[in-house]
């Protein structure tokens, strides 16, 4: 028996963007944008926290709530507390429930990306300094349509 492994109906967001707010103007905020005129359900900060949430409990949520998370990664993700939070649960989900993980470099190097986490260095990404925004929002728009026809066996 098949059955879809990433099915929209099962989750309220196709995407979860992390990103660390050094990166918000110049890449996370632009892509969110447009993944939403792309018509897409996007998980992002500025879409999803009001003043009195519990970020943690929000966070979590948001993450548990999307079946592929976008990774910006810079020096800046790198060390931070919510950004680590929030890579390590979707490294996590990857693994045990097939969500996929859209690696964005910007300003950093494959070899700072594995000095990082190596693993991370392993899954195909997208670079600002090889691709603008709108063509990385164009290639996960994408994939993320193409998740409902994707089948695995039961």
């Amino acid at each position: 028996m098949a059955r879809h492994i990433l099915s929209k109906d099962r989750y309220e967001y196709d995407v979860f963007l992390s990103h660390a707010s050094e990166d918000k103007d110049e890449v996370a905020r632009p892509l969110a944008m447009l993944l939403r005129e792309f018509g897409l359900r996007v998980w992002f900060d500025e879409f999803e926290l009001r003043i009195g949430d519990n970020l943690t409990a929000k966070l979590n949520a948001g993450i548990n709530e999307s079946r592929s998370g976008i990774l910006i990664l810079s020096k800046d993700f790198f060390g931070k507390n919510w950004t680590e939070h929030e890579l390590n649960t979707l490294e996590n989900l990857a693994v045990t429930a097939n969500h996929v993980l859209f690696p964005v470099w910007h300003k950093i190097t494959e070899a700072e990306i594995r000095a990082y986490r190596a693993s991370l260095a392993n899954i195909v990404a997208r670079s600002t300094a090889t691709h603008t925004v709108k063509e990385i929002a164009n290639e996960i728009h994408e994939v993320i349509s193409d998740f409902d026809v994707l089948d695995i066996d039961e």
